[in-house]
């Protein structure tokens, strides 16, 4: 877990402070996950100090249409699924 904790530290240093939105390179749409495993989308995600669980990783979002974060509701952006 402490692994996971500095990549997300590391991911947000190099980003200026937040975590990122889009994977780079290629430009796909991220999701995170706490150790509840609850999908959060990157606002959500750079929120985090006010949830009690800490983000423990993230993953590019290739192609689910259906995948909303659990805290706000909003659909996150699928990479090859998209109109």
């Amino acid at each position: 877990m402490e692994n996971a904790n500095s990549k997300m530290l590391a991911m947000a240093a190099e980003n200026g402070g937040v975590l990122p939105t889009f994977a780079w390179p290629g430009g796909y749409p991220l999701f995170y996950l706490d150790d509840e495993n609850n999908v959060l989308c990157p606002s959500c995600a750079n929120e985090n100090d006010d949830f009690s669980s800490p983000i423990v990783a993230c993953d590019a979002n290739y192609e689910d249409t259906g995948l909303h974060c659990d805290h706000c509701g909003n659909r996150i952006e699928s990479a090859y699924t998209e109109d």
